[in-house]
């Protein structure tokens, strides 16, 4: 991966991007494509739209969304204390203890959450898990007009976001769910040969997956696409308590997965399988029986519908704040998509 890549795919998981306010990191993604597509463009819903080609017969949509599951503040208590609700699924015990950012008018507001220390827990409190409507963001404000002067109802929360490589080409963050496919999405646009292109490429960085596959639903309407591929991170199986019999094996660092099943047309499942194999791309293979919870779905049922596929980035402990991917298989996931792109022309008939 050449290090101007990899210091974008930082930016991204350095800047904030909770549902519904993604504006900061979409800046980052219109910055970094403008200077190799021939049109960047931010739709009403705030998708960044980046194409190659755009006049092009075929269209092909690449979409990664950009938005990570974050908190909202819904009150403030006389003492100063915030209250929050959720954007997306958050499991309540992977925020106690946790630095977190109140994203305010004049910028990240340092917080936390936790709870009683544990010498003042009774026996009954250490048996239950907590609800997050039990649980108070402390600003150390002193009282609720002090909170109330940086602090507005609304204001989006998300953990303190650090950026951390690990051994063997791992890192560590927050938002890997789904700053990793949007990135894969842009590189991969970057990446494809201008000799080679013979269709038109829109690389999207959606917005709101992650409540409803909202943004991917308006920016495939309007791209219109043919063909439309989703990048998005899936559960990496290879650490303890996930049985793989139910889950699937699926290792960091063998390459993205490629999804089978009824979501995915399969005309392009196995033109992409004959990419990989064609450029030695190392891939594991993934079953889906139903509509994914991915912009997979949206996209297929667009219109008249869209021949789709889902790539997937293997992920550890998702929708945590420390959510842990292979650099290696996102590298890999862009070289994938760059070379089947390559491959499309308007002659390719995707009807099964």
């Amino acid at each position: 991966m050449e290090q101007q890549s990899l210091e974008f795919f930082r930016s991204l998981l350095e800047t904030p991007s909770p549902s519904g306010y993604e504006a900061p990191v979409q800046e980052l993604v219109r910055g970094y494509a403008s200077a190799f597509a021939d049109d960047v463009r931010t739709d009403v819903h705030g998708n960044v739209i980046a194409a190659r080609n755009p006049d092009a017969p075929l269209r092909l949509m690449l979409a990664g969304h950009c938005d990570q599951i974050g908190l909202i503040v819904q009150h403030i208590d006389d003492d100063g204390f915030l209250y929050i609700g959720a954007i997306g699924g958050w499991d309540p015990l992977m925020l106690i203890g946790q630095r977190m950012r109140v994203w305010t008018r004049e910028g990240g507001l340092v917080g936390v959450i936790a709870r009683k220390p544990i010498h003042l827990l009774t026996e009954e409190d250490r048996k239950k898990v907590p609800k997050l409507k039990e649980l108070w963001l402390d600003i150390g404000a002193a009282n609720k007009e002090e909170a109330a002067k940086l602090v507005r109802i609304g204001d989006a929360v998300t953990p303190e976001l650090c950026y951390q490589e690990t051994l063997n080409g791992r890192a560590v963050s927050s938002a890997m769910d789904d700053k990793a496919g949007a990135w894969v999405v842009i590189e991969a646009l970057r990446r494809i040969e201008p000799g080679k292109l013979n269709c038109g490429v829109f690389a999207v960085s959606t917005v709101q997956e992650e409540v409803g596959l909202r943004g991917a639903r308006t920016s495939a309407f309007g791209i219109d696409p043919h063909v439309g591929v989703a990048v998005d991170v899936t559960h990496a199986t290879d650490c303890p308590t996930i049985e793989k019999k139910e889950e699937g094996d699926v290792s960091l660092g063998k390459g993205p997965v490629i999804a089978r099943g009824p979501n995915m047309n399969p005309k392009v499942v196995e033109l992409l399988i004959e990419t990989a194999d064609a450029h030695a791309i190392p891939f594991q293979l993934a079953a889906e029986g139903r509509a994914t919870g991915t912009d997979a779905n949206a996209m297929q049922i667009n219109r008249s519908g869209v021949a789709t596929a889902l790539v997937s980035v293997p992920n550890r402990y998702m929708h945590s704040p420390v959510e842990m991917i292979s650099l290696e298989d996102i590298d890999r996931a862009a070289h994938l998509l760059a070379r089947f792109a390559e491959r499309l022309t308007d002659q390719l008939n995707f009807v099964p």
